[in-house]
């Protein structure tokens, strides 16, 4: 797997919300592309109900993001930021370390340290072991009178990277649709939807479905496969999609996390059904796509794995037209950016 790559601007990284820049969340630029001819149009996000059509259904991630970053003291003194990525059906948790601002922890700072332990607001955090391959991943344990989630809500903040330019409100990490807390970082492709504009996909004649999938980090320095996340695909979201495909509709993804929960959810003769667990599936041009016929999506960092997804549904010609347009025309990357619509 051979991801695109490019170089990404410094202007081009969005570093505030859309609203602080404009007039509201759905005030960000959309790129259509469509694969069949090839094209591409330059819109803006508050005119998708235009590129839909009535009976279309578009399936969105109802995934609360959760306060995930905390201040974490290592035994030296040094102080750093330490990430809760996933927390594990055993009672273990996955975290990110950022040693200085950065998830790798190589070079200046030697070999990692087992069963080193941090200190948190009020509780602790030991490394345990590295987690699987990963160079940023650890398995650790989690010591503290709260369970995690209230613990974060209490002690935590939003994960933000340095291209942002201030601390912002969990709120800001919010999609309007969001009811089941869990991710590390927001599902940023649903950000730029409001109630109004759900209400005009509705009256367009555009069905709507929901799904979850708990999103964990998604560090800039390592563009590693993505490890397993916890879904959940309910029947009235496996019948909405079938109905779509019965009537010609087009399965419209929100997010490659909706991506990744549909095409997790397939069972041995590839039809979808319900399904609810825990994904390692990772969507490449080989393994292609079976669900989805459009995807929604912000746009993704120079060799990023989601890249490999949007070519397993667009093909890499395609796709890196479309970067070298976005690139072109000032599009913004990032959570806080602009958006890409690919039919």
């Amino acid at each position: 797997m051979s991801p695109l790559d490019f170089e990404l601007p410094h202007d081009l990284e969005a570093r505030v919300p859309a609203e602080l820049r404009g007039d509201g969340r759905d005030d960000v630029r959309l790129l259509v592309s469509n694969t069949e001819d090839d094209s591409l149009v330059h819109a803006h996000f508050r005119e998708l109900p235009r590129f839909l059509n009535p009976g279309d259904l578009v399936v969105l991630n109802t995934t609360a993001t959760l306060p995930a970053a905390v201040t974490a003291v290592r035994g030296n003194g040094e102080t750093i930021a330490l990430h809760f990525s996933t927390a594990l059906p055993d009672g273990r948790v996955i975290v990110e370390p950022r040693w200085n601002g950065s998830s790798e922890t190589n070079g200046a700072h030697g070999t990692k340290q087992t069963f080193e332990t941090f200190t948190i607001p009020g509780a602790g955090v030991t490394l345990l072991e590295p987690y699987r391959d990963s160079s940023r991943l650890w398995l650790a344990r989690f010591d503290s009178d709260l369970p995690l989630r209230a613990y974060q809500q209490r002690h935590g903040h939003p994960i933000a990277y340095s291209y942002v330019d201030q601390r912002f409100p969990i709120d800001a990490y919010q999609t309007v649709f969001a009811r089941d807390p869990g991710s590390a970082e927001m599902p940023s492709a649903g950000r730029a939807f409001t109630r109004q504009l759900l209400v005009c996909l509705r009256r367009r004649g555009v069905r709507l479905a929901k799904l979850v999938l708990h999103a964990g980090v998604a560090s800039l320095e390592a563009h590693e496969r993505p490890h397993e996340e916890f879904f959940d695909v309910q029947q009235r979201t496996v019948d909405e999609v079938r109905r779509a495909k019965a009537r010609g509709g087009k399965v419209v993804a929100v997010g490659t996390t909706v991506v990744r929960a549909l095409e997790s959810s397939l069972d041995a003769s590839g039809e979808l059904v319900a399904t609810r667990g825990w994904t390692d599936v990772v969507i490449t041009p080989e393994r292609g796509v079976r669900v989805v016929d459009a995807l929604l999506t912000g746009f993704h960092e120079p060799k990023a794995t989601h890249l490999a997804m949007l070519e397993a549904i667009a093909g890499r010609e395609h796709i890196a037209k479309s970067y070298a347009a976005a690139l072109e025309y000032g599009y913004l990357w990032h959570e806080f950016g602009d958006l890409h619509l690919i039919v």
